[in-house]
């Protein structure tokens, strides 16, 4: 029966992942390589060949790069400061030092401009002329505004490697004479390195393919913003499709990558070690030198949540060449939750998540249920294909729903039913795209919860239940369900919020103001002339709360186990 059982759940769900996950992608090669019914190599090599298309690849790259280092020299030295010293304010600094989570980075973007920008708060501060700090060309602004957001995804995976070294190899090799500088690079950093590059990994995969903060910063020439102006020739021109299909390969060649370097590193990292940890307890003098680098970098993070809560409260044309607005007044939240957009944006937000929820609930156990307590030899595969799409940007999974919703919309059968297009037409209603594409990109979060809380809970408690006549699903709803009703509701909080605040998607998918959601809303009152930044600072600061609630509840529930749900 438990066999069986097995075997239906594991079809079933690969079946889904399928026509859900791999559907859109093949969508994608195809609308590249096959044209007119035959294979074609000709728009993949006229991405490379078009000057406009190659310069947009090579500037993404250089974001990525540029992203991810900066976002490693940020995350390796506190994860390393925080695991060996104990100090005053250890706590706190611990937990704002996770806050720049909270906020989207291109909702940052508008704060950051505020701050940055040739007549912002730093210049007049400063005293200094119309100096651009975010750089003419923008490449600055957006690696370092992204970098700020996406810092503790690595400092996460990092700390957790760190917590999971084994003390007794380094003290092995301090008394063998080894300096701590040489103890680092030969001991400490190498037994990192699957959560570092699982980290890294993530970070640079989401900063390629990131659509929001370019699209903010006006930063144009970059392959994400492409595809974007490219929507439009989504059903006549190949060469979006073979744009996005070089940016799937360059994500899938570096999640293959973590997986055949690090798959099984990261696994075995996960064991206790053999002694306690022990951490250095520093005061006075000392404990300011270890504390001083946490607050750098919390004080830069925090600047554009900043930015964008002082702009939500001042009032239009009063922030200009000052250090902090003139004038301040509410009239910008009062504006924003009345605008027309606004209260369905909200409306809409928490359908789409909500049922995106209940889906990764479902699939999520399913899958978990199978990785963990069946013997199937191929749940492997099940694994890799749930922890997918942190390796697939969103802009190439909105693409592909788009490619699929554009072959639906042409059909006649489809055509000629009202009910029908509102089902399959993203044009008329992207409800059901929206809330795919939602729940595919949060799978991965529910599927590592539910594994996590199965693994720690002892499958003697089931086969008791079993042994008692219990049948299957009495023993998942009496049984299994309480012991991991704590992870699983860490994960679903984290896949709720993160839904809410989803950004590619959004702004690809929503293509009706009847049926935007939050993000969507938030980027169409920012292109508004007046009032539009402060309205949309003011759906930021909503933002924010809301994920600084979701998170804080995550983190409390999960612990340093939270790194888990970011790796590859």
């Amino acid at each position: 029966m438990q066999r069986n059982l097995s075997h239906l759940i594991f079809w079933t769900t690969l079946t889904i992942l399928g026509v859900a996950l791999l559907a859109p992608l093949w969508m994608v090669i195809r609308g590249g390589f096959f044209v007119g019914g035959e294979f074609t190599l000709k728009y993949l090599a006229g991405v490379f060949q078009n000057p406009i298309y190659a310069e947009g690849l090579l500037n993404s790259l250089m974001i990525a790069v540029g992203t991810t280092a900066l976002v490693t020299l940020i995350s390796v030295p506190l994860a390393w400061l925080s695991n060996r010293f104990d100090f005053p304010g250890k706590k706190w600094v611990s937990g704002l030092v996770l806050v720049p989570m909270i906020l989207p980075p291109f909702v940052g973007a508008i704060g950051f401009q505020q701050i940055l920008g040739q007549y912002g708060a730093l210049n007049a501060l400063l005293g200094l002329g119309p100096i651009d700090w975010l750089g003419r060309g923008r490449y600055f602004g957006v690696i370092l505004l992204q970098a700020l957001s996406l810092y503790p995804i690595l400092y996460l995976n990092v700390a957790a490697a760190l917590a999971n070294i084994d003390p007794a190899m380094e003290e092995s090799a301090a008394n063998l004479g080894c300096p701590p500088l040489k103890r680092f690079f030969r001991i400490t950093l190498p037994l990192t390195m699957p959560g570092l590059f699982a980290g890294g990994t993530i970070v640079f995969i989401w900063s390629f393919t990131e659509l929001g903060t370019p699209l903010i910063m006006n930063y144009m020439r970059c392959a994400p913003v492409q595809v974007f102006d490219a929507l439009k020739e989504i059903g006549s021109n190949p060469f979006p499709y073979a744009l996005v299909s070089v940016m799937l390969s360059v994500s899938i060649l570096l999640y293959a990558a973590s997986k055949l370097l690090f798959g099984r590193k990261a696994f075995a990292m996960q064991s206790k070690a053999a002694t306690a940890a022990t951490s250095t307890s520093v005061r006075g003098i000392k404990a300011l030198l270890v504390l001083l680098p946490f607050v750098a970098v919390i004080g830069v993070a925090l600047l554009p949540h900043a930015g964008v809560i002082l702009t939500s409260f001042s009032e239009p044309g009063s922030w200009y060449q000052s250090v902090l607005p003139a004038k301040y007044s509410p009239a910008n939240y009062v504006e924003a939750l009345g605008h027309s957009m606004t209260v369905s944006s909200i409306r809409n937000s928490l359908l789409y998540s909500s049922m995106a929820v209940l889906l990764n609930i479902v699939i999520g156990i399913a899958i978990a249920f199978v990785v963990v307590r069946s013997e199937i030899r191929a749940r492997g595969v099940l694994d890799a294909l749930a922890m997918l799409p942190l390796a697939v940007p969103g802009l190439v999974m909105a693409f592909g729903y788009l490619a699929i919703s554009s072959q639906f919309s042409n059909s006649d059968w489809v055509k000629e039913s009202p009910f029908w297009q509102s089902v399959f037409d993203v044009r008329v209603n992207p409800t059901l795209f929206l809330v795919i594409a939602y729940a595919v990109r949060r799978l991965p979060y529910m599927v590592r919860s539910a594994a996590a809380g199965l693994q720690q809970t002892s499958v003697t408690f089931e086969e008791s239940a079993a042994n008692l006549g219990a049948g299957p699903f009495t023993t998942l709803r009496r049984i299994t369900l309480p012991l991991i009703l704590a992870n699983l509701i860490a994960g679903a909080l984290l896949a709720f919020a993160f839904s809410m605040l989803e950004v590619s998607d959004s702004l690809m998918l929503a293509q009706r103001m009847d049926f935007y959601p939050i993000t969507k809303t938030i980027y169409e009152l920012f292109q508004l002339i007046g009032t539009g930044k402060y309205l949309a600072s003011a759906m930021g600061v909503w933002a924010m709360g809301f994920l600084t609630v979701t998170i804080v509840g995550a983190s409390l529930i999960l612990g340093k186990r939270l790194g888990t749900l970011f790796r590859v």
